[in-house]
């Protein structure tokens, strides 16, 4: 239905129909059969057929998605053939010169310090068309993240493996994966100040080795120690460092970090939770307005 409708708004150009259905054949099927395209496409659909003029808008949108999920062919690497061996039996070889005949070689000039030290695979940044590129897929996937926010989630979506959270799920892990990618290719950093990036430090026992050890332990992401954790650590550091730590001195320090760590840990959550937590169908929200 979308080709066909584009098909006949898109006359003065005949050759984007085809470009669209070349892209759609170098998609991944997995893509093509999923709810996600399904749903992206019917998007697609609706806005084409309300706003027929902006067509071009929409086909440059959808072809955007399509390129995301092109499949990756890797050609096989072949090796060269072998040079064919001198012949031996060659009436007239070629003399080599005399080293008195020879021409004096002046030595090549030794390469300057800068591109000696230079890692190989250092280049610049991306190409203004890769960020632009990648700009735009993220614009595509907050649209449809927005989307789905809006949909209404019934009791038969709930055993669904594409029922609308999940949906949003996967959707924004491949944005979270855009965004490094994107930030990797204009070389910045991507950290965006959230409190859940902000880094703990810890001072809470005598022992600088220990301390360091904790501390470096607690600010890994997506880590919430536990009692046995930290005990581990502070044994580690007093095997390493020569400290002499008895094991009852061990624990009451293991106790006390736990404690000290867990609250601080569970602090910085609770406050990126309400920092972040909300949806852009309550932004415009404020207490004591009516609906």
């Amino acid at each position: 239905k979308f080709l066909e409708l584009c098909r006949g708004l898109t006359e003065e150009h005949p050759e984007v129909v085809p470009f669209l259905c070349g892209r759609h054949q170098k998609t991944n099927p997995d893509f093509l059969a999923s709810a996600e395209f399904r749903n992206i496409l019917s998007r697609c659909l609706r806005r084409v057929r309300s706003h027929r003029n902006k067509v071009y808008v929409y086909i440059n949108e959808l072809c955007t998605v399509l390129k995301a999920h092109t499949l990756r062919r890797k050609l096989a690497l072949t090796s060269a053939p072998p040079p064919p061996p001198p012949s031996s039996s060659s009436p007239h070889p070629h003399p080599l010169p005399s080293s008195s005949s020879a021409a004096p070689t002046s030595p090549s000039p030794p390469s300057s310090p800068a591109a000696s030290s230079r890692p190989p695979g250092s280049g610049g940044g991306g190409s203004k068309r890769q960020i632009q590129y990648l700009e735009n897929l993220l614009r595509v996937y907050v649209g449809e993240i927005q989307r789905l926010q809006e949909r209404e989630l019934d009791l038969a979506e709930l055993d669904s493996e594409d029922s609308t959270y999940l949906q949003e799920s996967r959707l924004k892990g491949k944005m979270m994966r855009i965004f490094e990618k994107l930030c990797q290719l204009k070389r910045c950093s991507s950290l965006t100040g959230r409190v859940i990036e902000q880094r703990i430090p810890y001072r809470g026992t005598r022992y600088p080795e220990v301390n360091r050890r904790i501390e470096r332990f607690i600010n890994r992401p997506e880590v919430f120690p536990d009692y046995a954790d930290i005990l581990k650590v502070i044994q580690k550091a007093s095997a390493r460092h020569g400290l002499g730590l008895a094991q009852r001195q061990m624990e009451n320090m293991a106790q006390d970090a736990f404690r000290e760590v867990g609250n601080r840990l569970q602090e910085r959550r609770h406050l990126d939770l309400v920092y972040n937590f909300g949806s852009h169908l309550t932004d415009q929200y404020r207490p004591g307005e009516g609906p």
